[in-house]
């Protein structure tokens, strides 16, 4: 059957192996690199019969997963780590070049060859290392930005490495190529840029009017791989392509459903990707020559991992962020296979030497997981045995700190939920990764905590076991998720209000335990509804029972079936029995000068009066003796067949 065959090996093995390795409790991927290294060309037994083409269909799985990741991306969520992915990662690139050329000098090798160790170290797998985020729930976490971040800036920096890299020997030629290749480079993103914001968006607005699902699948495929392919044809990152294809697309109408759409074929065509990497493991050759590979792996990893860590950490972040990034960036990434192609076909690398970084670096893979998961015990040893490093903070006792309110979440809204708990004298802390606007709420006076609120370390230094409530005023869905789940092992009685842009973010919320959600779009069209029904003259009760009415039954559709919906129907029914009216008494009034037991009320109309506003004073509940005056403004609670009645 040829490669068709092929594939139904390959998912049966990944099938076989990705279950074993879930019943085992590790990633799922895991089992994918096994099921590759069983069937083979290496191990006999079961195997394919072509494993070159199906290296090629891996690297659609790589430039599918970068697609879907594009299409997660907020240039806003990356704001807060620019610094360091601009920066930072052009000089841990630097020092890991260094550092490899080092080891390869130790080992033995020549100085070109030591060179392209360097250069193959240097790059980390962004597949490996979204797959463990997503498997540990570390998406949407600050140190997942960061590494994110220097994921991006790594793969774009794998064109010049392709281009400098063989022409060691010859700098003077090698520039231009570089040039020309930046030229390119920024040529596609402009043009990528026009495209996506003048013809994409109206193109899956015709497709989507449509409403095939089938077609808009393969609208939103046909974008992501054709682009990818047309940045090959370039001369540039088939995946990089994919990248920015998914970027723009996020930035549209559709990029939620795209993203949804394109899930499971990316998992698919990552399945074949794992597999193909554990296929291209020679096991003879790890028996071999385990020792040299085990010490590459843990001298690259240590070295790597330690320039990872101390980079992160001069660039101000704190905590857990250094070490997260450390332990989850050490090994050597999947673009180091198409760069050691192009060093053994150049021969610049030997066929020991590339089969050497080759096995190591699945290797380093394959424990990736293993490595990352121990970020949390490894900082709590650090923690219990060590000096804690303090948190920054500002205005903030947390000695004090009960029954308060924690507001994750410094931005606009964040503040302006400060600076009315801050006049009603309610107490609260905000917790804020953003330097900036850490120092803005700094500034205002407001109690602030600088750190990651899906961090539980910053969670515990805002003392959110004594806490009453937490505000989740974050966009972000896959931040707000992490933070609740953490918030909710701190403290399980929480009352939890978050913010949802979108209806399957709301779902999302409330599938996690939030007790309410509020959608921004929502209130402020309820909002420009009443006031041009206030200025229509409709009664405020009225406006106020279709507003509520609305609200509720779009924010809790989930709640409809249950003991809790049940009660919410018959409060609605209560209420809905029940008016409040403002009346002014005139100078030709009859109730002014008599009081509320002189004129009975309540047995003559059956009504009662809840309040009276005189002048600036209000006085809620009046006695029986409270006298009326011309001018007050009485709030009267009836019945609505009693107020229908007396306006008839």
């Amino acid at each position: 059957m040829g490669i068709a065959g092929d594939i139904v090996i390959i998912v049966l093995a990944a099938l076989t192996c990705g279950l074993l390795a879930h019943r085992l409790h590790q990633p799922v991927m895991l089992g994918y690199i096994l099921a590759g290294i069983i069937i083979g060309p290496f191990t006999g037994g079961v195997t394919v019969s072509d494993a070159h083409q199906i290296e090629k269909l891996a690297e659609i799985g790589v430039a599918l997963l970068l697609f879907a990741l594009g299409l997660e991306f907020s240039l806003k969520e990356l704001r807060p780590v620019r610094i360091i992915a601009l920066i930072g990662t052009p000089i841990q690139m630097l020092l890991t070049i260094g550092f490899g050329y080092l080891v390869g000098i130790y080992l033995g090798w020549n100085q070109i060859a030591a060179l392209w160790l360097g250069g193959l170290v240097s790059l980390s797998s962004t597949m490996v290392i979204l797959k463990t985020l997503v498997s540990q729930g570390m998406m949407g976490t600050l140190s997942s930005r960061v590494m994110i971040g220097i994921l991006i800036v790594q793969d774009l920096a794998v064109v010049p490495l392709m281009i400098l890299l063989p022409q060691m020997s010859n700098p003077e030629s090698g520039l231009p190529l570089l040039g020309f290749a930046l030229l390119k480079s920024g040529l596609f993103l402009v043009g990528m840029l026009l495209l996506g914001t003048r013809l994409l968006p109206h193109l899956l607005a015709r497709i989507a009017h449509w409403n095939s699902r089938e077609l808009f699948l393969l609208s939103i495929t046909a974008i992501g791989l054709g682009i990818g392919y047309l940045t090959y044809m370039l001369g540039l990152s088939f995946a990089l392509g994919a990248f920015v294809a998914g970027m723009v697309l996020s930035e549209s109408d559709y990029g939620h459903q795209a993203l949804s759409d394109i899930i499971p074929l990316r998992d698919l065509f990552g399945l074949l990707f794992f597999t193909s990497v554990g296929m291209l493991l020679d096991p003879n050759f790890l028996l071999e020559n385990w020792r040299v590979i085990c010490l590459l792996v843990l001298v690259v990893g240590l070295g790597k991992g330690l320039i990872l860590a101390v980079s992160t950490r001069a660039f101000g972040y704190r905590n857990v962020v250094p070490l997260a990034v450390g332990l989850g960036m050490f090994q050597i990434g999947e673009f180091s296979f198409v760069l050691g192609q192009v060093g053994f076909s150049g021969e610049f690398l030997s066929q020991q030497q590339y089969s050497t970084v080759l096995t190591a670096t699945i290797f380093s893979m394959f424990i990736t997981p293993f490595v990352s998961g121990l970020t949390a015990p490894v900082y709590g040893l650090r923690r219990r045995f060590l000096a804690a490093e303090s948190l920054l903070s500002a205005h903030l006792n947390m000695e004090t700190l009960a029954h308060h309110v924690v507001i994750a979440g410094g931005g606009r809204v964040g503040q302006h939920v400060a600076q009315l708990f801050s006049a009603l004298d309610v107490s609260f802390v905000i917790i804020e990764s953003n330097h900036s606007r850490f120092e803005q709420c700094r500034t205002r006076g407001f109690s602030v905590l600088y750190g990651d609120a899906s961090q539980p370390t910053v969670l515990a230094a805002a003392c959110l076991e004594k806490a009453d409530q937490l505000l989740l005023t974050l966009p972000e869905i896959t931040a707000a998720l992490g933070i609740v789940s953490q918030a909710q092992k701190h403290n399980a009685r929480l009352n939890i209000v978050a913010r949802a842009e979108g209806e399957e973010q709301l779902r999302s919320l409330y599938r996690d335990g939030v007790y309410m959600v509020i959608m921004p779009e929502l209130e402020a069209g309820l909002e420009i509804a009443r006031q041009a029904l206030l200025h229509l003259k409709l009664p405020i009760p009225k406006i106020q029972q279709y507003t509520d009415s609305m609200r509720r039954d779009y924010l809790h559709p989930e709640l409809q079936d249950s003991s809790q919906g049940q009660e919410l129907r018959l409060l609605k029914n209560a209420r809905e029995l029940l008016e409040l009216r403002w009346e002014r008494l005139g100078a030709e009034s009859l109730m002014a000068g008599h009081s509320i037991r002189d004129l009975d009320i309540r047995r003559t109309t059956g009504s009662s009066v809840v309040g009276v506003l005189r002048g600036a004073e209000f006085t809620p509940n009046p006695s029986a003796d409270f006298v009326f005056a011309n001018g007050d403004l009485v709030a009267v609670l009836a019945s609505t067949r009693q107020a229908a009645e007396e306006q008839k």
